[in-house]
């Protein structure tokens, strides 16, 4: 039995059918937007774009017969290969619904669009992050909107009735407009005389002024509105130059011959999920890639994830090219700067001296935050199966402790990302990060 709803659709439901598409499929959509990461770029994390998800992941309520329960009559077609008794061979699985072997290549992909918020939604879904400090606000203006006291035109959505009302009130009593009350007592008295039973003598000249008081009350609430064009007043609005809060996040990436596809992977989630949370936080994010072996340069984003290069480390080379560029182009004063470094650990000893220093000396006092990333290898299973204690971590521990918003943390696979990153904004308040 199938029941098939043919009743069209009515006007504006098509969001409402989209949303309630998302949130049945949400397991597979939130999956798909995950997934999306390697194809994007850090700067296009948060653009609106197309995802697919498998036609398994659509289906459609229907009703069908209880399995059990209920009386059945059934009349099979017969056969000339089996009889009664025989055990009947499972079918091989295919690709395809119905489909023979060889045949096709199964179910299509479902495609469609994401938009912006919708993305963000989803890739976010379980992160709860709090707000960074912004202790800079400075470098490029944009337009802000300020109370302007009030105006005598305007939008009725801007309406001020108290400011309306006090004006209303201020001109009635300039031009001494009866009140509701004079002209009531006025109606008493009127009606009084004319119950009195006999009337007095002199009850008729006293009705006449009466009456032509009343006409008077009438005449000058007539001509004296309660509320007159010239009362409204509306609030105003003008567009004031606001600094912008501006930030620059520096990526640093160890590219040795000892750094895998997969911990560049590793490390690509971890700087995307920073940079798109900061540009949650931020106007304005610049990001600048310097990748490293025993040399460093600063280089786009496809070289610094995709390109290949021999050498041995010295992650020295990478702070001092970051100093460097801070020094040229994005000053402390200017700059709320966050640095994000990845590594699998490994340094020449003689090196991690001098890295201690640069990172103590010039990159801590100049950061709003530093991040450490190190890396493992695709067949740990967990964080906690990487070697314990590699030279770099062994250098940098001294640090973590020293300071409060210089953080370390290990990750061999991809499902650690989103919590080693929720726990690296979530482990102190928003008070204890702010540095003034």
């Amino acid at each position: 039995m199938h029941i098939v709803d043919r009743r069209l659709n009515p006007g504006g439901k098509s969001l409402v059918n989209r949303q309630r598409f998302l949130r049945r499929a949400r397991a597979y959509v939130q999956k798909a937007v995950r997934d999306s990461l390697k194809d994007r770029g850090i700067r296009e994390l948060d653009k609106e774009g197309e995802i697919s998800i498998g036609r398994d992941a659509i289906y459609e309520p229907t009703f069908h017969r209880a399995a059990t329960g209920g009386n059945r009559e059934r009349v099979l077609p017969g056969n000339h290969d089996y009889v009664e008794g025989d055990r009947i061979k499972r079918p091989e699985g295919g690709e395809g619904a119905g489909a023979d072997a060889g045949q096709g290549e199964g179910n299509d992909d479902f495609q469609f669009v994401l938009s912006r918020e919708e993305f963000l939604d989803l890739f976010l879904d379980d992160l709860e992050l709090p707000d960074l400090a912004k202790r800079r606000l400075v470098g490029g203006e944009i337009d802000g909107i300020r109370r302007a006291g009030y105006s005598t035109a305007g939008s009725p959505s801007n309406l001020s009735v108290p400011r309306t009302m006090q004006k209303a009130m201020g001109r009635r009593m300039a031009l001494r407009r009866p009140s509701g009350a004079e002209l009531e007592r006025i109606e008493e008295e009127i009606a009084a005389i004319e119950a009195r039973d006999p009337p007095r003598p002199e009850d008729a000249g006293l009705l006449e002024r009466l009456r032509e008081d009343r006409a008077h009350i009438i005449r000058r609430r007539n001509l004296i509105a309660y509320i007159d064009p010239v009362d409204l007043r509306y609030r105003r609005f003008e567009a004031v130059p606001r600094p912008v809060a501006q930030a620059v996040m520096f990526c640093l990436m160890d590219v040795s011959g000892s750094m895998s596809e997969h911990m560049k992977d590793l490390a690509k989630r971890f700087f995307a999920l920073l940079h798109l949370f900061l540009s949650r936080c931020y106007e304005h994010v610049e990001v600048v890639f310097i990748h490293h072996t025993d040399r460093a340069a600063e280089v786009d984003e496809q070289t610094f994830f995709y390109s290949t290069v021999t050498g041995g480390t010295l992650v020295s080379s990478a702070l001092d090219k970051l100093i460097e560029v801070a020094a040229d182009r994005y000053r402390p004063d200017n700059w709320n700067i966050y640095v994000a470094q990845a590594s699998d650990g490994d340094n020449m000893m003689q090196d991690n001296p001098r890295v201690v220093s640069l990172m103590q000396d010039h990159i801590l006092p100049m950061a709003q935050y530093v991040a450490y990333l190190e890396v493992g290898r695709e067949e740990f299973p967990d964080a906690t199966m990487m070697q314990s204690m590699t030279t770099l971590w062994q250098a940098y521990a001294p640090v973590a402790e020293a300071h409060r918003h210089f953080v370390m943390r290990k990750v061999a696979h991809r499902r650690e990302i989103y919590p080693v990153f929720r726990e690296l904004f979530q482990r102190r308040g928003v008070g204890e990060r702010a540095r003034s």
